[in-house]
């Protein structure tokens, strides 16, 4: 598999996950959000999500939709920030 990066990184929500992350109150831990992707049958543990916020990490498709969904944030706002 040919690995690609755009701007210096392997992704391009990694940022506004930890945005989103920090806007709740309190603010949710990577383990918390750890947890609530597990509940929806998504295996990402507390690194994978510290280095998909670094942008060392791709991210699936499938995994960018639970992560908004356990954000609560739109998939526009996540992948364009709008």
């Amino acid at each position: 598999m040919k690995i690609y990066w755009y701007k210096g990184s392997k992704n391009v929500i990694g940022t506004r996950v930890k945005k989103a992350r920090n806007m709740f109150n309190p603010p949710l831990t990577q383990g918390d959000l750890a947890a609530k992707l597990e509940l929806m049958n998504i295996k990402l543990d507390r690194i994978s999500i510290s280095r998909i916020e670094s942008g060392d990490r791709f991210v699936a498709d499938y995994e960018v939709i639970g992560i908004a969904k356990a954000l609560n944030v739109s998939l526009n706002w996540l992948l364009l920030g709008e």
